[in-house]
């Protein structure tokens, strides 16, 4: 008797620690996370964790950056892989991408950090010569191919002002260089106009004019933080980007 209320004691302390240790409920969500210019998906690496964390399911696209076209191919064929509903979320550049491939009927939600938010029959150039110039625009440079990139200095005092040192170098050598044709190319049909979006607003961005992105956040009916962040909130403040994706992830949940 003795050792039968031993053994359930034992197998109640085994089964309490299991559920107290246990692994966060997986969600129904995909989120998937697209980058943008002179960056590449590694650009996200702060944010993943965090949303694994919570037992969300992550994919994120490689883009080429050669054309919005061909970027919206790699997000599609990103999403295919993609379980259950989407919540697709594109940081500058991939705001035009996310626009694009929103689309999609599985995208149920979608996230715009630090990003364009293009109007039917729009491109990211006219959205940019819409507002006074930004300081990255005069440290933007041409590799003679048709490709756009920022230099060094670009990186360190204009994409990422708030990040240590060392991390803008390794950006700097890292960055995935953007075809300068891409700005040229037109939104056919806003998505954003029949999903449910959230917008991260950069404070202090010195790539995308912050009021741009407030202007956008306000025109798309965005749930809307602001945070006193550069170009590259994923990074200089991830917790608070993750919150927001979290909370898209929530809502998309909860109403089916």
């Amino acid at each position: 008797m003795k050792n039968f209320i031993l053994a359930t004691a034992l197998a109640a302390g085994m089964l309490t620690a299991t559920t107290s240790g246990a692994a966060p409920a997986k969600s129904d969500v995909t989120v998937v996370l697209v980058h943008g210019a002179w960056a590449d998906g590694s650009s996200w690496n702060k944010v993943i964790p965090l949303l694994q964390a919570k037992g969300i399911d992550v994919l994120v696209v490689q883009n080429p950056l050669t054309s919005l076209a061909d970027d919206v191919a790699a997000t599609q064929r990103t999403m295919a892989s993609a379980k259950g509903k989407i919540v697709l979320v594109g940081h500058s550049w991939a705001g035009t991408v996310i626009t694009e491939a929103g689309s999609d009927p599985r995208v149920t939600a979608l996230v715009y950090v630090a990003a364009f938010a293009n109007n039917d029959g729009q491109s990211a150039g006219e959205l940019v010569n819409s507002y006074p110039k930004t300081p990255a625009l005069a440290t933007i440079r041409d590799d003679g191919h048709g490709f756009l990139y920022q230099t060094a200095d670009g990186v360190r005092d204009n994409f990422a002002p708030d990040l240590p040192k060392s991390e803008s170098q390794v950006m700097a050598v890292t960055q995935g260089a953007l075809a300068a044709s891409t700005f040229g190319d037109k939104v056919t049909k806003a998505a954003w106009k029949a999903k449910p979006t959230w917008y991260v607003v950069s404070a202090d961005d010195r790539v995308i004019n912050p009021q741009m992105e407030r202007d956008s956040a306000k025109l798309m009916k965005a749930k809307t933080t602001v945070l006193a962040s550069s170009h590259v909130s994923l990074l200089s403040h991830p917790k608070e980007v993750a919150a927001v994706i979290e909370d898209t992830v929530k809502t998309v949940s909860e109403n089916p």
